[in-house]
């Protein structure tokens, strides 16, 4: 993977956990649901969740 593309995963990964923990303290559950959402696709994004994209042929790559 890029490390430009890493390092954007990277921190939009960074920025969802933030509001993650910034609509639990407010009480949000549906922000806190939408936040959760972004970090699973950053995570899945840097290969951490669901089939790592190294493994994934280039469609599947393309599609993620």
């Amino acid at each position: 993977m890029p490390e430009q593309v890493r390092a954007r995963l990277l921190h939009h990964l960074g920025t969802a956990r933030s509001a993650v923990g910034t609509a639990e303290r407010a009480g949000d559950d549906t922000v806190v649901t939408a936040a959760r959402a972004r970090v699973g696709a950053a995570k899945r994004g840097l290969g951490e969740r669901g089939t790592p994209w190294w493994e994934q042929d280039a469609e599947a790559r393309r599609a993620r």
